[in-house]
């Protein structure tokens, strides 16, 4: 008798910042960017110990890599630490060490291709499509080569003597599944929204707007349940993903059972207005609100975003105009819970927030205040 398939999706209470885990029933382990502070490896800081908990999960597991890490875009919250923890095959001085093994490392491509974007922490950039040549072109995608990595990158390939075209396996576009992974073995399929060719083209290159963002799409034992796992976008690249996606009748890659919503809950992922009390998205974002299905889950990687007078006069991020934008469109679609990394169980010590994914739906595992126990929150299973 085989057994019934269960997968995870974890979020990282490390404050304004993203990393999040994807481990899959048979034990593939993807990781959607990085963001370790140094204080966190205090005791007396709430952000969690982002280094120590990954190496010992990993080490719990019997291995010392992730099948596939993505970095979104080159944000310091997203990557922060990186070059102390991963070990990187273009360099010596980041191996060995203990450091953790990359298998395959997804990137956005123009991000990686120019120099000069992104903080100085971005040691992840060296290997990357600029690089690809000289590495044989193996181990890394790059997303949407559009025309400028592919500027970049041809005159290295002609410098070896390669044809322009010898490194295009490195290179998804957005509108396709990613390589690597399917249902029916994996029990997970990619599909990439983003970035797409208006994201990389020519002229100044926001990183917001050139991040990656995907449709996780999950088998379980026959039911398919949908993830959506967005970098920084703003509220026009959301616009454009909906347009671009239902004018290729891919409609149902923006349905949602887990949404990871953007940018630490900002306004600027629903309109540019932020509003008094709460934020009204745009007409196309709320479409994709309302993608969201019965039972979904919305979760900000953020710090606590309270309802107290002074959150309505906060210029950073976490917004409460935007959490109660949030709270009224999944109420609406009959949605479970609003969910923060840095709320749960409580904003003193705050614990990864767990989703188990099986037949019988999207679980949330709720993590226990001390000496309470743990209580577990599903959904029923379908019927048929």
């Amino acid at each position: 008798m085989a057994l019934a398939d269960s997968h995870q999706v974890i979020f990282y209470p490390v404050g304004n910042g993203d990393t999040t885990q994807i481990v899959l029933s048979k034990g593939r382990r993807v990781l959607f960017d990085y963001c370790h502070r140094g204080k966190a490896e205090d005791d007396d800081t709430p952000e969690i110990d982002l280094k120590t908990r990954l190496k010992d999960d990993l080490k719990a597991a019997g291995r010392d890599y992730f099948d596939v890490v993505a970095f979104t875009h080159a944000d310091l919250d997203h990557i922060q630490g990186s070059t102390e923890f991963f070990e990187l095959q273009h360099a010596k001085k980041y191996q060995g060490e203990g450091r953790i093994k990359i298998r395959e490392l997804w990137v956005p491509a123009m991000h990686a291709a120019r120099s000069g974007q992104g903080p100085p922490d971005r040691g992840v950039r060296p290997a990357s499509p600029r690089s690809a040549p000289s590495a044989g072109g193996k181990d890394i995608l790059c997303f949407s080569k559009a025309a400028g990595p592919g500027r970049l990158v041809e005159p290295l390939l002609k410098a070896r003597g390669e044809s322009a075209s010898a490194r295009d396996h490195l290179f998804i576009d957005a509108g396709t599944i990613v390589p690597g992974f399917t249902l029916a073995r994996d029990g997970v399929e990619f599909f990439c929204h983003s970035p797409f060719i208006k994201h990389c083209d020519d002229g100044d290159i926001i990183r917001n707007s050139a991040a990656l963002v995907f449709n996780v799409r999950f088998n379980a034992d026959g039911a398919t349940y949908d993830y959506l796992e967005i970098g920084d976008a703003e509220y026009g690249d959301l616009e454009d993903i909906v347009s671009t996606t239902r004018y290729h009748k891919n409609d149902d890659r923006l349905a949602w059972d887990l949404f990871n919503i953007p940018h630490h809950c900002s306004y600027r992922a629903l309109n540019e207005d932020k509003g008094k009390n709460e934020t009204q998205p745009t007409p196309l974002v709320k479409d994709l609100l309302l993608m969201g299905k019965p039972d979904a889950y919305i979760v900000s990687c953020s710090k606590p975003v309270p309802d107290v007078k002074d959150s309505y006069d906060q210029v950073q991020p976490p917004h409460i105009q935007a959490r109660k934008a949030y709270e009224r469109y999944l109420k609406e679609v009959g949605g479970r819970k609003f969910l923060v990394t840095m709320e749960e169980p409580n904003a003193n010590k705050p614990e990864p927030i767990v989703f188990e994914i099986g037949g019988g739906g999207v679980t949330w595992k709720r993590s226990a205040s001390i000496g309470a126990p743990a209580i577990l929150t599903s959904r029923p299973p379908r019927a048929g």
